[in-house]
């Protein structure tokens, strides 16, 4: 890994572009170091390299294959000591977040739509912010996500480690997830799911098999399970099959981005009732990102418990998600949760 971290050393002080990353469960650290500051974008998918989209899928930031110099390395996993680190609540966000949230689910009881994922953002000051350290401490405490440092001078840096797929296609095999519901995790006792918390999970995994349908000759899901993602917990679905032999990756990415589980349904009502009330953008968080068609094959990522760096400042953004059983106060408290995954390895 030595080579790979001098290497973006190199390319910070260049300031040129360049993204490291390690897939779930691996110990494999991937680099795509750009040999030019271009600013290039994703037209119609068919395009090789890394891609790095937005929520509101105007801007698909592309790292090409061809004009990048690509590192793989091993390394090994640090041994992580858990500690407790306290949520700070400021009570001005917190008003303002659970307000929003009555927002949402009057839109519901009138409605508007069955669900939406609601967020907010905290900004973090930091004296001297060392997004190696951070990044390699990523590495070690979340070794279940998908961990990525991405850099370009004009937009800035995006660090995160995500506990969810969008999307890995093999020729014509796909794998996804739906994943929605949240808790803190508790190693001494079983963890309970809810009815509001099924249902949630139910709606992300009915939208994506239904939507998917007309695109598939076979698709398979397994029942939903508990799935650890740092100090929280979520309930997954996995979903995979064999698409038609003449799909779209273009097409298949719009039906599943922005997925339920950040957005809501039905997806577009949703989506328009976050651009309007949300009250900040969004920016990168809840896009996606990762490999697209290299070697023939895609690997994409939601882009969940991510930060933004920006000089001296930390901004983390986090969400949940609201359906007509939401308790306001308790939503704010699981967004909290959430940014204690990020928080941990702030410190």
């Amino acid at each position: 890994m030595a080579n790979i971290l001098k290497k973006v050393v190199r390319h910070f002080e260049q300031k040129l572009p360049f993204v490291v990353y390690s897939k779930p469960n691996s110990t494999q650290l991937t680099g795509f170091f750009q040999q030019n500051c271009t600013l290039y974008e994703v037209n119609d998918f068919s395009e090789m390299g890394f891609v790095f989209s937005n929520f509101k899928e105007n801007q698909s930031i592309l790292f090409p294959e061809k004009e990048c110099e690509i590192l793989q390395e091993e390394y090994i996993l640090k041994s992580e000591i858990d500690e407790v680190v306290n949520s700070e609540v400021s009570t001005v966000g917190k008003e303002r977040f659970e307000l929003l949230v009555k927002k949402g689910i009057k839109a519901i009881e009138e409605g508007v739509f069955d669900k939406v994922v609601l967020s907010r953002k905290e900004t973090l000051e930091f004296e001297r912010f060392n997004f190696l350290e951070v990044f390699q401490k990523m590495l070690s405490k979340y070794p279940t996500a998908f961990r990525y440092c991405w850099f370009y001078p004009e937009i800035g840096m995006w660090l995160g480690a995500s506990p969810e797929q969008l999307l890995k296609v093999e020729a014509a095999n796909f794998e996804t997830v739906a994943l929605a519901g949240t808790q803190k995790w508790n190693p001494n006792s079983e963890t309970i799911w809810q009815e509001k918390e099924r249902k949630e999970q139910q709606f992300v995994t009915d939208f994506i098999v239904s939507e998917l349908q007309d695109e598939v000759d076979s698709l398979y899901k397994s029942n939903p399970y508990t799935f650890q993602a740092g100090n929280i917990v979520h309930l997954k679905t996995d979903i995979k099959g064999v698409f038609k032999s003449d799909y779209n990756l273009k097409n298949i990415i719009g039906i599943l981005h922005p997925t339920p589980a950040v957005c809501g349904l039905p997806k577009e009502k949703a989506k328009q009732f976050v651009l309007r009330n949300e009250g900040y953008d969004r920016k990168f968080y809840a896009g996606y990102l990762g490999e697209l068609n290299l070697k023939a094959n895609s690997d994409l990522f939601v882009n969940l418990r991510c930060m933004e760096i920006r000089q001296n400042q930390v901004h983390l953004y986090i969400g949940c998600g609201i359906t007509k059983d939401s308790d306001p106060e308790k939503e704010y408290f699981e967004t909290a949760n959430k940014a204690m995954t990020m928080k941990q390895i702030l410190k």
